[in-house]
């Protein structure tokens, strides 16, 4: 621990990241939308709100659009349901989607096909026969958008990696007879609303490190679990749920350093134990936001509907 409990502060997160590149991406997507007749936006089911580019989501407002609940194997089911429902009743067509399994895949691209039905018909009508849907995917860095790709292409076509903005350079990707699918690079917008969108972005890895202080991301994670999910984080890291109940129920001290001493219980749990007998907060934050990255806290949606 490189800091003892009275010590430890937890600044406010920084809002405003725009690498020169995601500028560059911003202008792009502008220039191909003429070229386009439907934009899949695909979201982050644990996050749909923070998951969506308000930046661009006013440069295509005029389009056809479809929202893909990506990812939606690690977000909490009933809320999955809830978000559909959501964008349903804001005219939006909506799919739930898991990229890795593949699971949603087949309905989605049913669904493109009947979005479109009635303007195929029309270019039918006219003389223009085989003419091919052709749909943009956009998609924030780390929303899972390159393993979409794949799946929906049934090939590997997409570059893959474990770093957001991998997925470089524009590129046409035939989904089948019917549909043409416009790859473009993950981006963020110029500033962020709030911290609390910054901290969701956070949470399933979309802003570095670098950006945001781990050991401040998983605070306010372990926080979040406490008020709305204790259950998974007592079951993962062996928690008594009557202590973690005491520990927020005291009001001798400040609420950070209650939820400072539940993230130290981890720390011990796992063994993150320094010189001194003192816990590493840095290697524990890191395990609690990995293991929430990749679905070991169970199914977590961290935003709730305000249905």
């Amino acid at each position: 621990m490189q800091k003892n409990d009275e010590e430890k502060s937890f600044p406010k997160v920084r809002l405003s990241w725009y690498p020169g590149h995601m500028a560059k991406t911003r202008k792009q997507i502008t220039e191909d939308l003429k070229f386009v007749d439907i934009v899949i936006e695909l979201l982050d089911a644990r996050i749909p709100i923070a998951s969506q580019n308000p930046d661009i989501g006013n440069i295509i407002s005029k389009k056809k659009k479809i929202v893909i609940l990506n990812k939606s194997d690690l977000s909490d089911e009933k809320e999955n349901q809830r978000w559909v429902q959501y964008f349903e009743k804001k005219g939006i067509p909506a799919v739930l989607t898991d990229s890795n399994s593949g699971k949603g895949i087949d309905n989605c691209i049913k669904r493109i096909e009947n979005i479109m039905e009635k303007e195929l018909k029309g270019q039918l009508e006219k003389g223009r026969i085989g003419r091919k849907i052709r749909a943009m995917i956009i998609g924030i860095p780390n929303v899972g958008k390159s393993s979409f790709i794949n799946r929906i292409s049934k090939r590997t076509t997409a570059n893959v990696g474990n770093k957001p903005g991998v997925t470089k350079q524009k590129q046409w990707i035939r989904i089948n007879e019917k549909i043409e699918l416009l790859d473009t690079p993950g981006v963020l917008w110029p500033k962020f609303e709030s911290q609390e969108i910054a901290l969701n972005l956070a949470f399933t890895g979309t802003i570095k490190d670098d950006i945001l202080q781990r050991t401040e991301i998983a605070y306010n994670l372990v926080k979040f679990l406490t008020e709305n999910y204790i259950d998974n984080l007592c079951e993962r890291y062996k928690l008594e749920r009557t202590y973690v109940e005491n520990i927020l129920a005291r009001e001798d001290r400040p609420e950070n350093e209650n939820i400072y001493e539940i993230m130290l219980e981890i720390g011990r749990k796992r063994g993150c134990i320094i010189s001194g007998g003192n816990i590493d907060d840095e290697k524990t934050s890191r395990i609690i936001l990995d293991e929430f990255k990749n679905g070991k806290l169970g199914k977590i949606t961290i935003e709730k509907t305000k249905m």
